[in-house]
């Protein structure tokens, strides 16, 4: 989801890298889970996530029904995760306030309290200093607080579907019919969403296969 921001007003005014150190870490962290809650439509899902939570056994169809909504995101049909009525906090935190899905929790989780920009065809992240009321924080490298295999490989796919996104909500800007906007979405939301992911097998493989598809379809 893009946000326009200024950045010198809610960062510590640098921009990192993976390989780089932040002053993000909290040790004495006692779970106010304060960042799950009241996120509204924020916490956008990439496919990724869906892969994740496949591995701990939620389906798409799960979350679905429970935990996920589909919401129109810069033009986009994309699922985010779906605050409680009751509470406003998110539906996979547990009675005492820990997330019940946090080894394979969505990128935008393990982020926090990270941002990304992106420029020239790549990204780096930004530190939002006053996102956790937590003090003195410690620094931590970021590919470690991410906490994702293959780093690299992930910062590629990133990459990639930012800007396969970018080229959607254009072509979609220039359709008039709206009956063929509304086709051409629920197609994505199907098949980077809905259509089962083999977790036997590498994530960045069948991701590749179906922007191949897309292509295909859509040129």
């Amino acid at each position: 989801m893009e946000r326009n921001w200024d950045l010198s007003e809610m960062t510590d005014g640098k921009l990192y890298t993976e390989n780089d150190l932040a002053r993000i870490g909290c040790n004495d962290c006692e779970g106010c889970s304060k960042c799950c809650h009241n996120m509204g439509e924020s916490i956008v899902l990439d496919p990724y996530d869906i892969y994740q939570f496949a591995k701990a056994g939620i389906t798409m169809e799960e979350l679905m029904s429970r935990a996920v909504e589909l919401n129109v995101a810069d033009g986009v049909i994309l699922p985010n995760l779906k605050m409680q009525e009751d509470g406003g906090k998110c539906y996979f935190l547990d009675e005492n306030g820990r997330c019940s899905v946090h080894s394979n929790r969505p990128g935008i989780c393990r982020l926090f309290p990270l941002g990304r920009i992106y420029d020239d065809n790549d990204f780096k992240y930004f530190n939002q200093i006053y996102e956790c009321p937590k003090k003195n924080k410690t620094k931590v490298r970021i590919d470690k607080w991410l906490g994702i295999d293959n780093i690299n490989k992930y910062h590629e796919y990133i990459v990639i579907w930012h800007y396969f996104l970018k080229d959607i909500q254009h072509i979609l800007k220039g359709m008039q019919d709206e009956s063929q906007i509304k086709t051409i979405t629920m197609y994505l939301v199907k098949l980077f969403y809905l259509m089962p992911y083999d977790v036997n097998n590498e994530f960045y493989l069948q991701f590749t296969q179906r922007i191949n598809k897309v292509k295909e379809v859509i040129g």
